[in-house]
């Protein structure tokens, strides 16, 4: 038997009305904020990947899918969704449309990472993409959907973190600063933090090992090498995020993994997920639009990964199924007529099934049980000659006898009265 790809899992029909929950609500709130949804290749060219994320990433460096084509240009399994956008805001010219362009996405991304609770080769993102304003409210917009997101979804435990990397040449001299200052404790540093030290500086802030942890917290912080213009915008994100009422913890040695971040960056963390503990992070990065070929243009964006959330979302949140409703035809007649009263009550919006395998009532009966059906119809081939049939509520065990003609009222009464 051959089995699924290690790091990648089924999505079994028992998990996916949470998976919908979770896609519902982000459709629905992203929509409500102003989004647009957009869909994007699952693969483009690793060029794009490569000059956006950065080439000293651990994405672009271990964990990308790359394959080439027959042509032979190299292609890569999208391993985040910005870069996607910012080439389709691009190649489809949206800043002539609009000077604020506001996109939001949902699908699967693909990184070869060591598989582990809730993180896995191929994984979901909710994320959205805001161009044409540098307007620190913009930022707090995007953060406030984020936020709103997990709340409606009955997450609790949550945390906000902030900072601002500043601008492109305001990281670049923090991130000197930073290689200067723990070039000093080079043999104290983990074999990753090494590595990064020559390549990605500000990638050691973001380690987990204890002794980097101890070494970067007697390191410059970020906030020291802000202009004012940078130090104003960050100050005028707090002050949004206090308008708004969502509490937030600023926090200097908090940096993104990609290469493009700008100014304002900040991620939600779980408390009950442990030391891997970030739902959904983001930020500005007003120089990415340039850097694949484009005007200078501001952004600010979001991912979330839905793997992650699905760990954390109540069960009491998950709407319960709708009723269903089993049609037990059998005979000549009946199986004819309850063929047709099948597709009627598709047709008027009601859940409804059959099983064509078993022939007598006692199965049918049978397969409505094992169904956990709400109702079932009993049609025969006497009650397909009568044009009536038996309505049976198999959690009470009572049946009543009816006409066809009135059972699709008879059964908006009985769902709607079971809502409540």
């Amino acid at each position: 038997m051959i089995r699924s790809v290690r790091g990648v899992k089924d999505i079994l029909p028992d998990q996916t009305p949470a998976w919908r929950k979770v896609e519902a609500t982000a459709h629905a709130l992203a929509i409500r904020y102003g989004f647009q949804e957009i869909r994007i290749p699952l693969f483009e060219q690793t060029e794009l990947f490569a000059r956006s994320i950065g080439t000293a990433t651990d994405i672009v460096e271990k964990e990308m899918y790359t394959f080439l084509d027959r042509d032979g240009t190299s292609l890569s399994l999208r391993p985040e969704g910005t870069a996607g956008v910012v080439r389709a805001y691009l190649e489809h010219n949206f800043s002539s449309r609009s000077p604020v362009t506001k996109l939001y996405y949902l699908g699967p991304m693909f990184r070869y990472e060591r598989p582990q609770a809730g993180r896995f080769r191929q994984f979901h993102q909710f994320g959205v993409e805001a161009f044409g304003t540098d307007d620190p409210l913009m930022d707090v917009e995007v953060i406030s959907l984020l936020w709103r997101f997990f709340h409606t979804l009955g997450i609790s435990g949550l945390t906000l973190i902030i900072n601002s990397l500043g601008t492109i040449a305001e990281r670049q001299a923090y991130s000197e600063a930073l290689r200067q200052s723990l070039s000093a404790r080079h043999a104290d540093l983990c074999h990753n933090c090494q590595r990064r030290l020559v390549s990605n500086p500000l990638r050691i802030l973001d380690c987990k090992v204890e002794t980097c942890t101890h070494i970067t917290r007697q390191a410059p912080v970020i906030t020291d090498f802000l202009s004012p213009d940078s130090s104003s915008h960050f100050r005028k994100v707090q002050d949004g995020l206090d308008l708004l009422e969502i509490p937030y913890v600023p926090n200097p040695y908090l940096v993104r993994g990609l290469d493009y971040y700008t100014r304002t960056t900040f991620e939600i963390t779980a408390s009950s997920l442990g030391a891997q503990n970030a739902i959904g992070a983001g930020g500005r990065y007003d120089g990415l639009v340039e850097l694949l070929g484009g005007p200078p243009t501001p952004a600010v964006g979001f991912a979330a990964g839905l793997e992650r959330i699905l760990l954390l979302l109540p069960p009491e949140s998950i709407p319960a199924p709708a009723p269903l409703v089993f049609v037990a035809a059998f005979g000549e007649k009946g199986r004819i007529a309850g063929f047709q009263l099948l597709e009627k009550l598709r047709i008027h919006g009601f859940t409804a099934d059959t099983d064509y395998r078993a022939a007598s009532l006692k199965a049918l009966l049978r397969s409505a049980h094992r169904r956990s059906a709400t109702y079932t119809i009993i049609i025969g081939d006497d009650e397909a000659s009568a044009h009536s049939v038996i309505l049976r509520n198999m959690a009470e065990k009572t049946q009543e006898y009816l006409p066809i003609s009135s059972l699709i009222d008879r059964l908006r009464n009985l769902v709607e009265l079971s809502r409540f």
